[in-house]
């Protein structure tokens, strides 16, 4: 039997290790799936950031050619401005080729006005605005704001004033350029991918847009630092240029799948686990109730079987006590078929609850000791050392005397035929007392003090292995106490402990 347990542990242990290979082949190729899965986003996000980089080199682009045709439109100005000036000297001679460069200014809008702000003349305004007083005064503090004024000396110390404003189609390519930068930061915030992102200005400050982020939680400077710092470790941010000295910097996250395949293979492992630990408890539980009826049924029905010869050897008893009165061997078989009568009585209440009663331990042990002392070997000792006070207990007297039994047998067994069984009571609190079977025999390694109460266990070639498992089921399930190896050494001995609930006193 022993080596039948020895076969299921090392059994359950390769069950264990197969397991864990298992869920390691599984948690890999996992993780290889998902680590390619992650490189193909990885990839989708860097072609989405070239993308945004070479978005942002047009609208650089955009941005230079704009202020190049800007810096264009302001020499246009400034040579209509010398022109008019140099047509209030020039000669005579001068005057047709000053005309024409005046005239050759079709693009961009100017008002001439004197030292006093009135408008003497102007170019490229449609005439029926100009007429309107209101309005032409409107384009002229419209062109104001737009950039200083150019200083035409007329004679003198007398000036007159050059004002100007954006041409139609350099105001169009502005309305572009607006166009194509709105664009750039919607592509940036609503990407395809719908990774978190944020865009941020050249100090890192201050957000210009976000996507998948709750901007409300970035309300102060420290908040949106952290932010930066913590996208920063997942990827590389995107500097971003768009001209005219203005910098910006992209920095995303990894894709919301990414994040949650990532923690997949964790997650399948705890399922997997669950569900085997789910599926162990459940057949154990089926395997213990099936078990349990087994020893339910074999247990009653040795009960029933040994009703019959227990009654027959009451009457030839009495029929011997009739004919040898005085035969000394009669009262010792009196006591031993009371003795089945108990043991007939003990299985019959396997599987019943059975009635607690308040009893005193001590004489308990003592009719036990009573009776093995006479029945075992000269050389097996029984000492009984008894609590200094009375331990009172609720317990079935007839469960309690078959366990006592069980570990004295047990006991004898390991000693070999010699040797001292030592019975000793104590409390442990105001709530609980003990019993220790302690024996001077071989001693039980430390690996078996579970196993020895485990049902079919035995080291005894003909044991069933039954009697130390029913004990444990009599102590724990019924008295609700509990029983296990205190303590053991080889060649020394072996102390098993019984755990009683005390009546209080």
């Amino acid at each position: 039997m022993q080596q039948h347990y020895t076969q299921k542990q090392t059994f359950k242990w390769i069950l264990a290790i197969a397991a864990i290979i298992i869920m390691g082949i599984s948690l890999y190729f996992t993780n290889q799936l998902i680590k390619n899965i992650s490189n193909e986003e990885r990839n989708k996000i860097q072609l989405w950031a070239n993308a945004v980089q070479k978005r942002a080199r047009l609208v650089k682009i955009t941005s230079e050619l704009f202020e190049a045709l800007k810096d264009e439109e302001r020499k246009k100005a400034e040579l209509y401005a010398k022109a008019t000036q140099q047509l209030i000297k020039a000669a005579p001679e001068d005057i047709p080729f000053i005309l024409d460069v005046l005239k050759n200014n079709t693009t961009v809008p100017v008002i001439l006005t004197d030292e006093k702000g009135n408008i003497t003349t102007f170019r490229n305004i449609d005439s029926s605005i100009m007429q309107d007083a209101y309005k032409a005064d409107s384009i002229l503090q419209l062109m104001k704001k737009n950039a200083e004024p150019l200083v035409i000396n007329v004679y003198g110390n007398k000036k007159n004033f050059l004002y100007y404003k954006d041409s139609r189609l350099l105001e169009n390519i502005h309305l572009v350029f607006d166009s194509i930068v709105h664009s750039f930061i919607n592509d940036i915030v609503t990407n395809s991918l719908n990774v978190p992102v944020i865009y941020v200005n050249t100090n890192k400050d201050k957000i210009i847009a976000a996507g998948n982020i709750d901007t409300s939680q970035l309300n102060t400077l420290e908040k949106l630092k952290q932010q930066i710092q913590f996208l920063s470790k997942q990827n590389t941010p995107v500097e971003i240029d768009i001209g005219n000295n203005q910098k910006g910097y992209i920095y995303y996250a990894e894709s919301p799948i990414i994040t949650k395949l990532r923690y997949y293979p964790y997650i399948q492992w705890v399922i997997i686990s669950a569900f085997v630990l789910f599926s162990y408890i459940l057949f154990s539980w089926a395997r213990k109730t099936e078990q349990d009826l087994i020893w339910i049924g074999l247990s009653k029905e040795t009960a029933h079987q040994l009703g019959t010869p227990i009654s027959a050897l009451k009457a030839w008893l009495e029929v011997l006590k009739s004919e040898i009165p005085d035969n000394s061997v009669l009262p010792e078989i009196e006591k031993d078929i009371e003795r089945l009568n108990i043991i007939s009585e003990r299985f019959s209440k396997i599987g019943s609850e059975p009635e607690l009663k308040p009893q005193n331990i001590h004489p308990l042990i003592e009719n036990i000791i009573s009776y093995l002392q006479s029945r075992l070997s000269k050389n097996i000792k029984i000492q009984f050392i008894p609590f200094n006070q009375e331990l009172q207990a609720r317990v079935s007297k007839t469960l309690i005397e078959w366990v006592l039994e069980n570990l004295i047998k047990n006991a004898v067994d390991t000693m070999d035929g010699k040797g001292t069984i030592i019975i000793k009571t104590g409390t442990l609190s105001t709530s609980q007392l003990f019993i220790d079977v302690i024996d001077t025999g071989k001693g039980i390694p430390k690996h078996l003090h579970k196993t020895i109460f485990k049902p079919g266990f035995t080291t005894k070639k003909r044991g069933w292995g039954l009697g130390l498992s029913l004990s444990k089921r009599i102590i724990e399930e019924y008295h609700k106490g509990k029983i296990y190896v205190h303590h053991s050494e080889p060649d020394k001995g072996t102390c098993i402990r019984i755990i009683l609930n005390k009546l209080k006193d």
